[in-house]
């Protein structure tokens, strides 16, 4: 059974991101290191989203963990 995933706060996350790094980013929630994954999903049956950088710029996670363009933040937030 997978959980409802937690928000973890209202407004996402700018992060800046290196060209060729992944990321990995959360999506339940829980993660004490927020917006990335720490394992804190573990029998929640959400997994955590990959994120691929392509260049260095600042992008912005979503904390909410509602967005439909997960991992990035799509304004899901301002309708909570």
């Amino acid at each position: 059974m997978t959980e409802t995933p937690k928000i973890a706060r209202t407004s996402p996350y700018p992060t800046e991101v290196e060209a060729g790094k992944s990321y990995f980013w959360c999506a339940c929630g829980r993660s004490q290191n927020q917006p990335f994954c720490d394992g804190s999903h573990k029998g929640s049956g959400l997994a955590p989203v990959k994120y691929q950088a392509t260049e260095d710029r600042t992008v912005y996670f979503c904390g909410c963990k509602q967005s439909a363009a997960s991992p990035l933040c799509d304004g899901s937030h301002k309708t909570l």
